[in-house]
Order: structure tokens, then C-alpha cells, then sequence
């Protein structure tokens, strides 16, 4: 198996999101979907209170063609969001209510969706009810539970444990033994190492 930490407001997330169950399907691999926000972490071991590509313009400006190759080569469609980062505290909430259901993956990839293809704000309870209702749930049953205090206090605890595996971007994949892979396009090689791992302990 692999974690999949990912964050709503990441531009790399949004590919990531987009293959990793393919992908891990193709391999044998089960993913654990893991959404939290990666601002906290940003700002204990950066000191930034902003997304690093906004307060480092030269990287920002490379960051969005990049990703725009990136998704070219995937056949995914972007659009340069006209707020960034968007708040994703909302998104992330509800996408926890729904892990225990089951439609977590893809309601995470229909807000994917809603943020870098059809620049929504995907912090308004407007924008998530039809995506919720699209997965099959009750929209209103499930934003009243992401305002819940457990609710709440399991995304606290989702960040607690990025940290505590040595998390500080996102997307994020960690391995059944702890092995840790950043980034979009470390997402082949985290996959190449589960299974090589689950080898070994089968041998």
C-alpha cells in the first residue's frame, strides 16, 4: 500500500490526484487517501505564511509552465486559478467525512477539478454541495459533519502525522515501511517501491 497525502490548494496534487489510482491499480498497489493542509508545516519549517511559489516569484512563474507541460502530457486540462492558493480547509474537512464511504478519491478529484480547471473557490459550501451530491452523498448531512469537532479534530491529526513522517510538501507518498517520495512525479517510483517492498516480505 502507499499514503497518499495530498492538498487541495497544491498544483502538483491536482496530476497526482489524477493518476495515482490508475496507476496504483496497475501495480497492485492500494492507496490510503490522506488530505490535510500543508500550511501549517510551511509555516513551522519555513517561517512562511504564504505558498512558497508566491512569496518566490522567479519559482512561482516556473512552477505554473512546468505544470502546464505536466498536465499537457497527461491530456489534463488547467487553468491558472485566479486566486492562489485558495483556502482548502473546507475541502479538506468534507474529503475526511467521506473516507469511511469510500468517495473520498473522487470527490477529491472533481474539487481538483473545480479549482485548476474551472477556477472555483472551492472554500464556498456553494461550490463543495454539488461535488458532494455528485459522489453520492447528502450535502447537507456531510458540510454539517466537517463542521463537526471530530471531523475537525481528524484533520488535525492528519497533519500531526504528515509531520510526524517528515512530510513538508505536498504531494506526499509514504510506503508501508516509511519510505517518504515528494512530489508529482515521484509517484512511479513510490509505486516501483511498495511493490518491491511487499516482494521482499513475501520472499
Amino acid at each position: 500500500m502507499i499514503e497518499f497525502w495530498y492538498e487541495f490548494a497544491s498544483t502538483y496534487s491536482y496530476p497526482a490526484a489524477m493518476r495515482v489510482e490508475h496507476l496504483a491499480d496497475q501495480a497492485g498497489v492500494v492507496v490510503h487517501w490522506r488530505p490535510f493542509i500543508v500550511g501549517p508545516l510551511f509555516n513551522e519549517q519555513q517561517g512562511l505564511t504564504d505558498s512558497p511559489f508566491n512569496a518566490f516569484p522567479v519559482k512561482g512563474d516556473y512552477m505554473w509552465r512546468d505544470l502546464q507541460r505536466v498536465c499537457d502530457r497527461e491530456g489534463l486540462p488547467l487553468h491558472h486559478p485566479s486566486q492562489f492558493p485558495r483556502n482548502s480547509l473546507l475541502a479538506a474537512r468534507v474529503a475526511i467525512c467521506g473516507l469511511e464511504d469510500g468517495w473520498t478519491p473522487a470527490f477529491s478529484r472533481a474539487v481538483y477539478q473545480a479549482n485548476f480547471v474551472d477556477d472555483l473557490d472551492i472554500g464556498s459550501p456553494e461550490v463543495l454541495a454539488p461535488l458532494i451530491a455528485g459522489v453520492g452523498a447528502g450535502p447537507e448531512h456531510v458540510l454539517a459533519a466537517a463542521a463537526s469537532a471530530p471531523i475537525k479534530d481528524q484533520l488535525k491529526d492528519h497533519v500531526r502525522q504528515a509531520r510526524e513522517r517528515g512530510l513538508f510538501g505536498a504531494p506526499s507518498f509514504v510506503t508501508a515501511d516509511g519510505e517518504l517520495f515528494w512530489g508529482n512525479d515521484r509517484l512511479e517510483q513510490a509505486l516501483d517501491w511498495a511493490v518491491r517492498h511487499q516482494d521482499m516480505e513475501s520472499a
